[in-house]
């Protein structure tokens, strides 16, 4: 949305939120590994300011809709198509003893919707923080990512991990946060990729199966993890090294197999891709992603024909050092490692040969590494 400076004077502060990218570590979370993820430049951004009421009142820039909540019921909006995560974000916090007072706020994201970038967290995680600002309270941004993250499971009804939330809210300029999913503990990594810039990419599939396949997922490594108990005193999948999956897993039976190796050999790669960071070594951290998509594909079985070609055609690049598809799959968005001085040729190269061979475009976001929660006054 373009701003106008007469738009500007009926806001006090602009208060903005990340999506997110996860470099790797894909169907981790939920078995207690490390995933890796970093807040990009596609954003929410709410405009809000205190207007004296116990009304909250919402309009969005991609919306014709308008909403009003009120303060004293936020526990009632469950049903609402447009600002559930708006209703629920503020409920919980109010909930947590935090003061929730009336406000006007604008909507305008321009993280992509249904793209696998997070557009959810970040409307969370920027309504808290919003709401924050106008009472004049100073906020804890991993207790704004857990209020979030409640909201969304328990007032939307979307089983997620920490990851996203915690991404949005957290995030730091060129660093990427090496995120324990069990204990919530963080190490911020540069996230600095020399000659080669991150591109990413929206198949544009329509999302279908996610829900069922990530329950079935969910299910089957539960599986596996009860018959590695036998085994060694563990809590999670996580906790197997790529040595103890080869030395127990022989009487696994399919699909159990398959579901756990990727888990435990994604959890190794992650320690792998931080060190190679670490090091500058892009060549290996690109070797890295196209091992993930290859694991996430041919042994997770999350990928789609359209996220496999869209891969394929990346890494086919010499420019391209290396891609795989980010999120829960069947659609949704890549990354690609890509030489900076050749992103434009890259670019030109893809898609053109991605829409005719799948018959519609693919979408590339530009975007960069940065802080999760900023907030402006106007």
């Amino acid at each position: 949305m373009k701003i106008e400076k007469d738009f500007l004077k009926d806001y006090d502060y602009k208060v903005s939120a990340s999506g997110r990218i996860n470099l790797i570590g894909e169907h981790v979370d939920y078995c207690g590994g490390k995933v890796f993820p970093a807040a990009i430049s596609l954003k929410n951004d709410v405009y809000v300011k205190a207007n004296g009421t116990d009304k909250i009142n919402i309009k969005f820039s991609s919306l014709p809709d308008e909403v009003t909540l009120d303060v004293n019921k936020l526990g009632e909006y469950k049903h609402l198509k447009y600002a559930k995560y708006q209703a629920g974000s503020a409920y919980f916090w109010q909930q947590a003893g935090h003061k929730v007072i009336g406000a006007d706020m604008y909507y305008d994201c321009n993280v992509p919707f249904g793209s696998g970038l997070s557009s959810s967290a970040a409307i969370e995680v920027s309504t808290i923080a919003a709401l924050a600002t106008i009472a004049g309270e100073e906020f804890d941004k991993v207790e704004v990512a857990l209020t979030a993250q409640k909201a969304e499971r328990e007032y939307c009804g979307v089983n997620c991990g920490i990851m996203d939330q915690y991404a949005s809210a957290c995030g730091k300029d060129e660093m990427a946060m090496l995120l324990d999913c069990k204990t919530l503990e963080c190490r911020y990594v540069n996230a600095r990729f020399g000659d080669y810039s991150i591109v990413i990419i929206n198949c544009n599939r329509p999302h279908s199966l996610v829900e069922s396949k990530y329950n079935e997922r969910r299910a089957e490594t539960e599986y596996a993890l009860e018959y590695f108990k036998r085994y060694k005193d563990i809590a999670c999948l996580a906790d197997l090294t790529v040595e103890d999956f080869n030395a127990y897993a022989a009487n696994l039976s399919e699909p159990y197999y398959s579901r756990a190796k990727h888990v435990i050999c994604e959890c190794d790669r992650v320690q792998r891709s931080v060190e190679a960071l670490e090091k500058g070594e892009m060549r290996k951290f690109g070797e890295l992603l196209n091992a993930s998509h290859d694991s996430l594909k041919n042994l997770y079985l999350v990928s789609c024909d359209e996220m496999d070609t869209l891969v394929s055609l990346c890494t086919a690049q010499k420019s391209c050092l290396g891609a795989r598809m980010i999120g829960a799959g069947f659609g949704g968005c890549a990354i690609a490692l890509v030489k900076t001085e050749e992103v434009e040729n890259f670019k030109n190269a893809v898609a053109p040969e991605y829409e005719k061979r799948i018959g519609y475009a693919a979408s590339f976001y530009p975007c960069r590494i940065v802080d999760g929660i900023t907030a402006e006054k106007l």
